[in-house]
Parts: C-alpha cells; structure tokens; sequence
C-alpha cells in the first residue's frame, strides 16, 4: 500500500476513492473486538467498539474500503447491506499507510479511527501475541453498514446497539429486526461471555481445578456499563439495572431496585429512574419514573406501539402506563392506564384539558356514563389519572401539580 505524506494528498487520495465506480458510502462503520466461539472459533459472539462511526468521519470510511478492496481475503461477510472484515497486522499497516499525515496527531479527541489502527497495530506487532490467553480467542473486526435493514451479523448487531448507546442516533430511529435472532443465549462473567454448551460440556473439569465461574446473568444482550463510559452527570448504581443498546441522557439517575432499562429505550433529558422502561419506550426530561412504576413496551402489551413519555411528568411508584403521555402528566401510585382503560372525566375537567391541548379534539367530544378509553387522551399534556377511592372508577382531570426534580441530584 502506498505511504500518503501529507494532507493534502490524503484529501485527493480520498476524493479519488470515491469518485471509483461501485463506491458506496456507509451509513455506520466501526473497529471492534470480537469474543470467539470456544464451540466453533471462526464464530463471532460479541462485539466491543474501539470506535463506532455513524453518518460522519467519510474519509476513514474510503481508507478502510481501499484496504479491504485489496486485501479480499480478509473479509468474513459481504452483502449489498453489511461488510465484514477481519483485520490483522497486514491490514493496520495498509491502514496506517493512508492514514500517515495524520498518525502524531492522533490523541485525545482526534482522529479516532486512527488511533484504533495505532492500537491494534502496536498489540500485532508483539511477537507473542496470539489473542486472549484464557479458554477462548478474540479477533478484531471492521464492520461496515450501508443500509438500515434487517440485522445479519453479530458485529452488525452490536454496532446498532453501540449507536444507540453512544446517542449517535435516535431511539428507535434504527431497523433492529434480527436482533434477537442473530445474538446467542451467553452466561456473562463480568463482560467476559461464554457459551452455555462449552460450560455444561467442561463443567466437571472446571469445577475440578477451580475455574468454574460465578455467572452474573444469562443474557443475549450485554449490560449498558460493560460497553459504554456513561456521560456527564449519568448516575447508575446497579451495572445490572440497564441493557447495552439503551440510550440515557445528560443527567439521568438510574436508582437500584425495581428500576430497569431496556435496549432501544431511554431517556431525553435529566430523568430519575427507580421504575422500568421497557423496550421502544421513552422518557422526557424533567419526568420521574417513580420505585416499581412500569412503562410497557412494544414487547409487552402495546400492540407494537411505542410509548413517549413527556417533559416533566411523574409515574407513581407501581404506576402501569400504557399509553403514551404528553408533557406535564401524573400517573398516581399503584394504578394502571392501559390503552382500553374506560376512563371518566367530567365536563369541566374536559373544557380544561381541551385549553390545554388546542390541537386536540378530546373537549369536543360528548361526555357519556360511559366515558373514554384511556387511549383516546394520548399524547395529551397536563393529565392526572387517578383511582376514585369509594368507586374505584379511573378518572382524569387538568394537573394542577408542578413535577420539578431535584437539581443536585442529577
């Protein structure tokens, strides 16, 4: 591979390289390490990001694709939606070589690509290195997506969760379809997987010499801390509290307990956890999600529609919210707004509602012995649901409560 001196002719290098026929700019790519099967070493389990890219750094992503198109031997998968290429001493020279200009300036904050290259290439140029030492092998991986589809491999799988988990992209803004197909059933020692067959087919020899080790969780999904540096002012006081592939924000408190938060799902603002927010389901900022509270998600009981909570609102402790909520809403403790729950208002909580939400039609509607279903007020702000203690009738009326967290906490 040729050595590229100075800037400038990387700039051309790379305008060159994409101007070649077939070119295809990738929607994500990244640098990982990949687990190996103990069952069957040529099988990828997991995947750790030494860097991830979405819709940005384009000239890594020509360097990585004029690597690849010259050493075709390296690549694992190729498909009109994902790239897989095994990357070894061969290719982080190759790498490095296009990337020169660029190698002494590749610190801090800068040039991240680069530096992964730097890495992988310092570790693979040791004469002893041969992977991990332990019982199972490790590799290192360039996965490239070029478009949104159904998930088709491991690394492909775990760059999307890795996007999510890095705000790189939106909640449920990424097709994760195969997800669950594609990652394997693993015992997690730490973030160390290992597969349930190889434990039962050596259990008695672990055992024997001391080695069998205390399985935290068996999973598909790795745990959110074992991936990713939480940002600024992110509390979580249980590792096992939030799954790889959710998504928190800038001060958000994830209490232990009955708290939990699920891939795809998560929070937009400072936000206190103590309850759980189930897949495909978000909270606002400003909103608390109270001890035992459950948001529902699209894996159980939504009918595949996700729910948003809004801005600043307050799930009771053991509240079920089952539909979605627009800014400033209460659930109270211990009740359930599910889609069907019929739900009572009076006349004048209505009109109060109808001032509160202008764009709705809800105050238009006639006010029967019957009422409402709980459906027909979401996405509406300023709700209070609440059970009427001597009927146990659901009832809705205007809040008049203001939800404000506790700014030192978050």
């Amino acid at each position: 591979m040729e050595v590229i001196n100075t800037k400038e002719e990387f700039s051309t290098f790379v305008d060159s390289v994409k101007n070649e026929a077939g070119y295809k700019q990738p929607l994500g790519f990244g640098i990982c390490k990949v687990d190996l099967s103990r069952v069957n070493p040529d099988e990828d389990l997991t995947a750790n990001f030494l860097v991830s890219n979405w819709n940005e750094n384009n000239g890594s992503a020509a360097v990585f694709q004029k690597v690849v198109q010259n050493l075709p031997s390296n690549i694992l998968h190729q498909s009109e939606n994902e790239l897989v290429v095994n990357i070894d001493l061969e290719f982080t020279n190759s790498a490095l070589a296009l990337f020169n200009p660029f190698r002494e300036e590749a610190t801090g904050d800068n040039h991240l690509n680069v530096q992964a290259m730097n890495i992988l290439n310092g570790i693979m140029n040791h004469q002893d290195f041969e992977g991990f030492k332990e019982e199972n092998g490790i590799a290192y991986r360039l996965i490239m997506i070029y478009e949104d589809t159904v998930v088709e491999t491991v690394t492909g799988a775990y760059l999307k969760l890795d996007a999510l988990s890095k705000s790189k992209v939106k909640l449920r803004s990424l097709n994760l379809n195969g997800v669950f197909g594609i990652l394997k059933r693993l015992a997690w020692v730490g973030n160390t997987p290992f597969e349930l067959e190889w434990l039962k087919a050596n259990e008695m020899q672990l055992k024997a010499v001391n080695r069998y080790h205390a399985i935290e969780s068996v999973d598909k999904f790795p745990r959110y801390l074992h991936h990713i540096i939480p940002d600024e002012n992110i509390r979580i006081l249980d590792d096992s509290k939030v799954r790889y592939g959710a998504q928190l924000a800038k001060g958000t408190v994830i209490m232990p307990g009955a708290s939990y938060v699920n891939f795809n799902a998560g929070t937009e603002g400072p936000s206190m956890v103590e309850g759980r927010i189930s897949s495909s389901a978000i909270v606002g900022a400003g909103s608390d999600v109270g001890g035992g509270a459950s948001i529902l998600g699209v894996l159980s009981g939504t009918d595949g529609d996700p729910i948003t909570i809004g801005k600043n609102c307050l799930l009771g402790a053991n509240s079920v919210t089952g539909i979605p909520l627009g800014d400033g809403c209460i659930v109270d403790a211990g009740i359930a707004i599910l889609s069907k729950t019929p739900v009572h208002v009076t006349d004048t909580q209505l009109t109060k509602i109808q001032e509160a939400n202008p764009d709705s039609d809800i105050g238009r509607k006639s006010v029967t012995d019957d009422g409402f279903y709980a459906f027909e007020f979401s996405g509406l702000n300023g709700l209070h649901f609440r059970q009427n203690a001597t009927t146990g009738q659901m009832v809705v009326f205007r809040s008049t409560r203001e939800v404000k967290l506790n700014e030192d906490l978050h």
